[in-house]
């Protein structure tokens, strides 16, 4: 990792590392996540006084474009997706960082140009030799990009590692662990794994970052977080947005390969690993490996007894009606995608022998939100609890990662009054009332880790496939099994009635969000 300074921003509490002069091109510069996510991270990292002193962004696409009209589009991008607004001064002495290239992903004279467009701005900016290429473009291009940057040389660490060059990889990566398999060797051809970051945005949550803190610096609950206390486990990630003209995208994709294989089986892994031998990259991409590597393999004929699909049909979210996903631009009229999915995953290990993880995602549900549920296991049938007809509640730690970031701990109290009754009430802390600054997007703290050289928060080659060798054969099931009954639950529901089938099997329901 290079050396970093320490820089003091009026985001943080503590003092953060700034990284050295840096250059940065951004492969499909001209599409929606350079828009929405990367360049309002840039400008805010730069407003932050985070960014190096010397530093250039390149926007790389097909379309026509000059210098001026990247930076248009960049100023509009930032008006309407950034936390802050644009302050004139720095926006200013931003813009003026900004680049724009016009090439083609296959051609190895586009990257010739980029390579001499490269050298002129170094020269005016003394950027350094250090180059972070990110890949915000559709998967089917990854190949072409790391073939040509590897021919033109601009893949290697230059001067015995002392400059150097990363790649970043948006998902997805792959649709199945043989295409998976084969786009990692694709890179692999290309940058070496240390040279590649394989970024997952939830991961670069504050929340999410602090699940491992609340574990492994709190001695109150790593005792407890075993299968001796703790009766199951929910991850419910919850969306109230439709496709957003994302037919065509999410057509092809569906909502297993687009939430589960990365985002929530990350939440899972960072939920039960087991503690790492110290807080670097590899030590704890070890243990969230040997989570998923954990996993009970759920067979193409045991699809139906853990996994549960659905699809939404027009219905009513926050009192507006919507229609069904059938009914949206580039959607097949008999369309068999799953919008919703619900699993139940087992861990076999030691630690989580026989408590079930429920997972939970779908679109146009009642509430956008992202929570880990941990429920302990109930106190015996005897003073407060002796009642059958009147169970006490059990007790029930919530890690809210979206929205009104938080952890909450329900515990049973005494209701007031000359009679004994119990009722939850909650120990809430929320990141809004102790850090009033707020908290960065994640985009901004990946990218920064990405130019520090930190590789903590993103996904090892052998995470991914361990992931895609879970899910592929729940994919491999479903193909065998037409579904007859889509869509079968209405927008605005909390998905399908066989997904609350899955735990009254067991005895339990989701937890009311």
């Amino acid at each position: 990792m290079p050396e970093t300074t320490r820089t003091k921003t009026n985001l943080h509490a503590l003092d953060i590392r700034s990284p050295h002069d840096c250059g940065v091109v951004i492969f499909g510069a001209s599409g929606d996540l350079t828009k929405r996510k990367l360049l309002p991270a840039f400008y805010n990292l730069f407003v932050d006084g985070i960014l190096p002193k010397h530093f250039i962004i390149i926007g790389f696409a097909r379309s026509e474009m000059t210098n001026e009209v990247f930076q248009e589009l960049a100023r509009q991008a930032i008006n309407e997706f950034s936390r802050r607004p644009i302050d004139q001064g720095k926006w200013n002495e931003f813009a003026s960082r900004l680049y724009y290239h016009r090439g083609h992903y296959d051609e190895p004279d586009s990257f010739h140009s980029l390579q001499k467009l490269q050298s002129e701005r170094h020269n005016n900016f003394r950027s350094g030799k250090n180059w972070l290429y990110y890949l915000a473009t559709p998967p089917s291009a990854y190949g072409d990009i790391g073939a040509c940057l590897k021919q033109t040389g601009l893949a290697e660490d230059h001067d015995a590692g002392e400059h150097w060059s990363r790649l970043v990889v948006e998902k997805p990566i792959g649709r199945d662990l043989d295409s998976a398999t084969k786009l990692n060797r694709s890179l692999a051809a290309s940058f070496d794994e240390s040279q590649t970051y394989r970024i997952d945005h939830y991961l670069g949550k504050e929340t999410v970052q602090n699940i491992l803190v609340m574990r492994f610096a709190n001695g109150i609950f790593e005792p407890l977080w075993n299968h001796n206390h703790i009766d199951h486990v929910q991850i419910t990630v919850s969306e109230t947005g439709g496709l957003d003209r994302r037919g065509g995208y999410y057509e092809d994709i569906g909502a297993l390969r687009d939430m589960v294989q990365n985002h929530l089986l990350q939440l899972l892994c960072l939920t039960a690993m087991e503690p790492p031998h110290n807080l670097g990259a590899d030590a704890i991409r070890d243990e969230k490996r040997q989570i998923l590597e954990a996993l009970r393999p759920i067979s193409s004929e045991q699809t139906n007894q853990y996994a549960v699909r659905g699809q939404y049909g027009e219905g009513l979210v926050k009192g507006s009606a919507v229609i069904g996903y059938r009914a949206a631009e580039k959607v097949a009229e008999e369309s068999q995608t799953e919008t919703f999915v619900a699993l139940k995953c087992y861990i076999d290990n030691w630690r989580w022998s026989g408590v079930p993880f429920y997972l939970r995602t779908g679109k146009r549900l009642p509430k956008q939100c992202a929570e880990i549920s941990i429920f302990f296991r109930g106190v015996p049938p005897i003073l407060f609890n002796a009642n059958p007809s009147k169970p006490v509640a059990p007790n029930v730690l919530s890690i809210r990662i979206q929205p009104n970031e938080g952890i909450a701990l329900e515990i049973g109290s005494k209701v007031p009054g000359p009679h004994v009754a119990v009722r939850p009430v909650s120990l809430d802390f929320g990141y809004s009332s102790v850090y009033p600054a707020g908290t960065p997007e994640a985009y901004e703290r990946l990218l920064l880790d990405v130019m520090l050289g930190d590789a903590t928060l993103f996904m090892r080659r052998d995470e991914v496939e361990a992931a895609w060798s879970f899910i592929t054969p729940i994919l491999d099931g479903w193909s065998k099994q037409p579904i007859n009954d889509f869509p079968n639950y209405m927008a605005g529901s909390w998905g399908p009635a066989t997904a609350d089938e899955l735990l009254f099997r067991d005895g339990r329901r989701w937890r009311r969000l």
